[in-house]
């Protein structure tokens, strides 16, 4: 070999030291290229928490940036910036990032448009896109983007169509773009993203039909696309899908028969096909795919009868198949389903018998087959797994006894057996189980007596026996102090009613109507301060009507008619505005009605078949009272002594209203040539807050909220520190009602809402005024809340919702039901901000999406009561496990309700409780669970399923008042 010269070996070493000196500059060219394009995203954004305050110049290295991750040549990778309260402007500059992989900005409050260079952008690298749970708007952008794999839009504003051009995205394996306002079609060429896995698209405006060329999509895992308006058949080329592991097209108005072709998707595990208008029979095929876990076709109009090989669903848990018209008998097969824990069969026309072995081989814990035309008897091996946990079998044709094995049932809680024809006693153990809050079984022919035991029944709220043939006496106690509702009308009960009823410090209804009572109506019946409806009418109650139901705080329906009661209405009977509706009827009372306001205006009917007297203060149907000479000079010196005393109490009446009047009047301010117009709606707010106040506090230092509504701003009063909020918004936007609506709002008064105490206005722009509450945000502080804290902030927020709901006049909804619209202070007490855009909206352009609102909402543009439940059971669900409709992660779940609707038939509390209230799960087990039923009720997805306010507000207040005890590894089960 040739011996290299001395002068190519010096030319060899240079070259390598400008190589070596070209790549550190060419690197450190490329460092501050993307120093410079994350300096530009950070100013684009607001960044309250200042997570992103070692962004900056002076740092050594991007990658010690906070959320920032580099590859091994110290290039920018990943992005991962997810719930750090970030907000403003989307810049696309992190799209031009040269090796980025994921983005994720997931859970922030970031808003306005997408880039529309998002999917055009100079990264080749980019895998993962996730920027769920924002409030980012326009529509979606166009162009593709060959490496990515990942892209997460769900549950921003985002609207119009889904681009026919999405299929240039061929690499995604999983696309989510619900709880969005897209509108339009699905296009068909979707179908080009061959490698797709997970597609959902729910929770949005979608028309049309499912487009056939789905089933080109071979490798599909999940499908998601319920709660849109899809029309037309189930395609059957969904049966091509042979991945497919999950299947959800709820809530949308697909008609026509279940494809049979579905029969070919052998490892589906989730079928969720309810709340559609399918019809027809269930193809007999679909009952031979084993691996379902879960199956729902309920809310349809199938009809048919179901299949002994429904055997065939071996791994089945939830099998759902109620409010539909199927006919026939129920398969006995399903007696042999090992793992059947729900079955809801209610609402059909099911006939025959009861399986006879139901429940002997499977895990029951919830069986309800009411609402149907079920004979024979109640099967007693319902609970041989000693899970189950609520029995609802009412409006049958049951006949015979309740099992003896139903006594020794620890587990059951709810139990409703009414409207059969069920007879015998009811058995000494049955009296005695520790769970049960909830018993009905009225309207049988059920029989014996029910004293002669002892009731040991601590949870009991409600009991119901009326229409039955009970006799004997009345029992003194039923075990516990929580009774609610008692019901006993319509049986043969003799003797009297015991003093001891007065020891429920609950008890809101008591019904002992047509029965043989006798003997005195105890006073101590007084004791029960939260009683509302008081009926003991057609029995043969003696002595006289106790003075002490005068002072009953909520009494509000009275009725003692058809008895033997004498002597004198009490004088103060109905002083307490609460009671509206007595009768006293065919009674033997005499003597002058009470000149309180439910007697005023009774009808003669109530009290009809007495003695009494009425006069020129009373009904006219009653004969006048024989009046009582007086003095005249006696009489005209107090004359004139009330006269007087009523003149000087209406002249200062007057003042002080004339003068508040002034006060509230609208007036006009001049300020730079700008001409502001003022109303407060409170005194002390007028001689207090000024235009200079309110204007000094609208700038950027007082900015304490940022949303989709608006900038909201902290204020004070110049002359006595006076706090309050300024809500900014637009005049334009404003409809010509707002101003008027705004004067209504401001009269509004309760603990648990926060007061509108003003408004201000010029031709441009516009300020509401609300009082300032001192505490945080629930968002902020919910995770650090112990059981007791979150109990009371969910009483507190049901409160305010019924006053709204039930209490105004019209109604008013609270917009928005989010942890965000509520303030909780020091003492725990929650206090919401009404979304004022919720009661002065007359279309649709000024609608607010939110993963808080309820799909029915989305889709008629209308919040409604119905939608403030909604939201409220969301808010519920978050209370107790911790997690909300913007977080992503539910499992094979499509949404937090679906994932606690499966977790609460599941009952391992320490699985889905959140961690800071998990070591209260032991000592509240059954109260936690029962809260979570009555979130699940709220978000139902029927509107008309959910709860009303008052109802809402009742539940949950009975539900939290005390805890109590539950079985170990007791299951629970769906709550319809």
């Amino acid at each position: 070999m040739e011996k290299r010269q001395p002068h190519q070996t010096r030319l060899i070493w240079c070259m390598l030291v400008f190589l070596f000196f070209f790549s550190i500059h060419t690197c450190a060219l490329d460092g501050s290229e993307e120093r410079q394009l994350l300096l530009s995203f950070k100013a684009s954004v607001n960044d309250p928490s200042h997570y992103l305050s070692n962004w900056n110049t002076s740092a050594n290295t991007l990658c010690n940036w906070h959320g920032i991750t580099c590859n091994d040549n110290n290039n920018i990778k990943a992005i991962e910036l997810t719930g750090r309260n970030i907000s403003g402007k989307l810049s696309s500059s992190i799209f031009h990032l040269s090796h980025i992989e994921t983005i994720d900005l997931s859970n922030n409050q970031l808003s306005g448009q997408l880039p529309n260079d998002m999917f055009i952008s100079g990264s080749n690298s980019l895998r993962r896109l996730n920027f769920s749970n924002n409030i980012l708007t326009s529509t979606l952008p166009q162009g593709s983007l060959t490496t990515l794999e990942v892209l997460d839009l769900s549950n921003n504003m985002i609207s119009g169509i889904i681009p026919n051009n999405v299929g240039l995205l061929s690499t995604l394996k999983f696309l989510d773009l619900g709880g969005n306002m897209l509108v339009g079609t699905i296009p068909s060429s979707i179908s080009n993203m061959s490698s797709l896995e997970y597609l959902t698209l729910a929770s949005n405006q979608l028309v049309g039909k499912i487009p056939a060329q789905l089933g080109q999509m071979k490798n599909l895992k999940w499908i998601y696309l319920g709660y849109n308006n899809l029309s037309g058949n189930i395609p059957e080329q969904i049966g091509n899908l042979f991945l497919l592991n999950h299947l959800n097209l709820v809530y949308n108005n697909l008609t026509g028969e279940i494809p049979f072709t579905i029969s070919n998707l052998t490892n589906l595990r989730y079928l969720f096909l309810y709340g559609n208008k399918l019809t027809g029979p269930v193809p007999q095929s679909l009952f031979s795919l084993e691996k379902l876990v879960s199956l729902d076709l309920s809310d349809n109009f199938l009809s048919g009868e179901i299949p002994e090989c429904v055997f065939n669903l071996q791994n089945v848990e939830i099998l759902h198949l109620f409010s539909n018209n199927f006919t026939g008998k129920i398969p006995k097969a399903l007696a042999s389903l090992p793992r059947l824990q729900v079955l809801q069969l209610w609402s059909n026309k099911f006939s025959g018998q009861i399986p006879k072995r139901l429940g002997n081989q499977n895990s029951l814990t919830v069986l309800d087959l009411s609402s149907n035309n079920l004979t024979g008897k109640i099967p007693d091996t319902l609970c041989d797994s000693g899970r189950l946990f609520k029995l609802i079998l009412f409006s049958n044709s049951l006949e015979g006894a309740i099992p003896r094995s139903l006594s020794s049932c620890k587990s059951l809680s709810r139990v409703r057996l009414q409207n059969n024809r069920l007879s015998g006693e009811l058995l000494a153990e049955f009296t005695k189980l520790p769970l049960v809050y909830f018993l009905d079984i009225s309207g049988n022919n059920l029989s014996g007596r029910i004293d002669d035991r002892k009731w040991d029944m601590p949870s009991l709220q409600m009991l119901n026996m009326a229409r039955n043939r009970f006799f004997g006496k009345l029992p003194e106690t039923f075990g516990g102090q929580k009774l609610e509702n008692l019901d006993l009308s319509e049986n043969w009960f003799s003797g009297s009613i015991l003093p001891s009823f007065g020891n429920f410090p609950e008890l809101m209804q008591l019904k002992l109507s047509h029965n043989e009572l006798s003997g005195p109506i105890p006073q101590q019946l007084s004791s029960c301060k939260k009683l509302v409806s008081l009926d003991l009418s057609h029995n043969r109650l003696t002595g006289t009507i106790p003075t002490s139901l005068s002072d009953m705080p909520v009494l509000g329906d009275l009725d003692l008619s058809e008895n033997q009661i004498s002597g004198e209405v009490p004088r103060n009977l109905g002083a307490k505005v609460s009671l509206v509706q007595v009768n006293i009827s065919h009674n033997k009372l005499h003597g002058i009605l009470p000149p309180t306001a439910v007697f005023l205006a009774i009808d003669a009917s109530a009290v009809d078949g007495n003695n009494l007297c009425g006069g020129g203060d009373t009904m006219s149907a009653l004969p006048p009272c024989k009046s009582v000479k007086r003095n005249p000079t006696w009489w005209f010196i107090v004359t004139c002594f009330l006269v007087a005393l009523l003149a000087f109490g209406v002249a200062s009446y007057l003042f002080v209203l004339l003068r508040r009047r002034k006060e509230l009047e609208v007036k006009s301010v001049e300020i730079k040539e700008r001409i502001w117009e003022l109303q407060f709606f409170e005194s002390k707010v007028s001689r207090s807050v000024t235009i200079h106040d309110i204007l000094s506090a609208a700038k950027e230092d007082n900015i304490i909220a940022k949303g989709k509504n608006g900038i909201s701003y902290k204020g004070e009063s110049v002359s006595n520190g006076m706090q309050f909020v300024v809500k900014e918004d637009s005049v334009k936007s404003l409809p010509p009602s707002f101003w008027s609506q705004m004067v209504e709002l401001g009269k509004l008064r309760h603990p648990n809402v926060i007061k509108l105490i003003g408004i201000c206005h010029s031709e441009n722009d516009a300020y509401v005024l609300y009082e300032y509450c001192e505490g945080k945000v629930l968002t902020q502080v919910m995770r650090d809340l112990s059981w007791d804290q979150r109990r009371k902030i969910a009483v507190g927020i049901a409160k305010a919702l019924r006053f709204l709901h039930c209490c105004c006049s019209p109604s008013l909804v609270a917009g928005c039901m989010s942890p965000e619209k509520v303030i909780v202070d020091a003492k725990d007490e929650p206090h919401i901000r009404l979304s004022l855009s919720a009661q002065v909206r007359t279309d649709s352009r000024g609608f607010i999406a939110s993963a808080y609102i309820a799909p029915d909402a989305k889709e008629s543009k209308v919040i409604t009561e119905k939608s403030d439940i909604y939201g409220f059971g969301l808010v519920l669900i978050e209370l107790l496990t911790g997690k909300g409709p913007t977080d992503t992660e539910f499992g094979a779940h499509q949404s937090v309700v679906e994932w606690a609707r499966y977790c609460y038939s599941d009952c391992h509390l320490d699985v889905w409780t959140d961690l800071m209230i998990r070591e209260h799960v032991s000592s509240n087990q059954n109260e936690i669970v029962e809260t979570l039923n009555l979130a699940l009720h709220c978000t139902a997805g029927d509107p008309t399923a959910r709860p009303c306010a008052n109802e809402l507000y009742k539940t949950l207040d009975s539900i939290l008042r005390t805890s109590r005890s539950c079985v170990p590894d007791l299951k629970v089960s769906s709550p319809f």
